[in-house]
């Protein structure tokens, strides 16, 4: 399944956010979604300029507090919660780990609402003062489209590494590239290709078009690309984002050549900074 995004970010920016002074308050929160308690935290910058629900990767994710503390000292309102089924959170968690799939129609419709529910309890603490958005990577890249489709309240999307292609599609690529971190070195784009269009499936479930759902939104919407993913066909991700533009010109994205999958956490700090600079230019989008 997909890298788990934000469990390593967390890691990543322990260090970076303890060097700043504390500049926001906190505090924990439940709220409810599809009769399922769900627990997590509200850091609130003393001035806020946006603000945003850190939406999970594929693995058992709790709250990213590290990365939230990131966010709210440089003036973004954050809640970041446990995913339904670990940590404080009720419900039941899909994965592989577990032997269920988190990757067909039902669960990324499930964490999809509760993304929105999460929106809404951020929404009410924050009385509607700034621009509430989404930021996520990886499996968050088919969750996030599909909560702002939810929920009215969601003003823009923030995406690492996101697939603007199907589930199933993305899974035969990844399971040719098969975590061969020179996969690019030895390998052509329209051999990737190829094998993404037909191999076979190895497992059957209902499956995900992210496109049709873009297709239908119209807030703004920022995808941060490394060059060399092996778990996302980037190129083909961004051709799908461009045949969105004419109509979506508020849709953008930044590829960076040399980076893999995990371009929030990389040795570079230019795709979260270039990121957070993003988010707050959306004041204008409340």
């Amino acid at each position: 399944m997909l890298t788990t995004f934000l469990l390593v970010l967390n890691v990543l920016f322990n260090n970076l956010s303890a060097a700043n002074p504390k500049s926001f308050t906190t505090t924990n929160v439940t709220f409810t979604s599809s009769g399922i308690s769900l627990s997590g935290t509200i850091f609130k910058p003393d001035h806020a300029t946006a603000a945003v629900v850190i939406v999970h990767g594929s693995g058992q994710e709790k709250r990213m507090t590290e990365f939230a503390t990131l966010l709210a000292d440089n003036g973004i309102a954050v809640l970041t919660y446990d995913k339904r089924g670990v940590g404080e959170s009720g419900g039941v968690y899909a994965g592989p780990e577990v032997g269920t799939n988190n990757v067909d129609a039902f669960n990324l419709n499930l964490l999809s609402s509760d993304v929105s529910s999460a929106v809404d309890i951020l929404s009410k603490d924050l009385q509607n003062k700034v621009p509430i958005g989404l930021i996520g990577g990886s499996q968050a890249g088919w969750i996030i489209p599909l909560a702002a489709q939810k929920n009215k309240k969601v003003k823009f999307m923030t995406i690492f590494s996101g697939a603007l292609i199907t589930v199933k599609e993305q899974l035969r690529f990844q399971f040719y590239t098969n975590g061969d971190s020179n996969f690019w070195d030895t390998h052509t784009e329209d051999d990737a290709r190829k094998h993404i269009m037909t191999d076979p499936d190895r497992y059957e479930f209902e499956d995900t078009d992210p496109n049709k759902t873009l297709a239908e939104l119209s807030i703004p919407g920022l995808w941060i690309f490394g060059g060399k993913d092996i778990q996302v066909p980037v190129n083909l991700s961004i051709e799908h984002l461009n045949q969105l533009k004419p109509n979506k010109t508020n849709y953008e994205y930044k590829l960076y050549p040399a980076l893999g999958h995990n371009t929030a956490f990389s040795d570079s700090k230019e795709p979260v900074e270039y990121a957070i600079a993003w988010i707050k230019n959306r004041k204008s989008s409340k």
